[in-house]
C-alpha cells in the first residue's frame, strides 16, 4: 500500500485492512511516498493506493471484493 504521513484516508485504509488481513492471511507492505519524487508523482493524488503483484486494486479506500479477487489470482 502506498501511503503518506498524516494521510487520514491512509489511516482509514489500515483500519479497513485489519480484518481482511486476518480473514485472508496476507502481509501488508506500506511504502511512504514522501521524499521519493517518482512515487509522489505517480501516487500522490490517489492515496492510499493498494496494489497486489504490481497491479492497482483500489485507490482512496479499501475495496474488499477486488482485493479478494486479486489475492485469489496470486495463488
Amino acid at each position: 500500500m502506498f501511503t503518506a504521513r498524516d494521510c487520514h484516508l491512509c489511516e482509514r485504509a489500515r483500519e479497513e485492512l485489519t480484518p481482511l488481513r486476518e480473514e485472508l492471511g496476507f502481509e501488508l507492505e506500506e511504502i511512504d511516498i514522501i521524499g521519493h519524487p517518482e512515487l509522489e508523482r505517480r501516487y500522490r493524488e490517489w492515496l492510499p493506493v493498494l496494489e497486489v503483484g504490481g497491479e492497482r486494486v483500489s485507490v482512496y479506500r479499501v475495496e474488499a471484493e477486488p482485493l479478494r479477487r486479486a489475492l485469489a489470482g496470486q495463488g
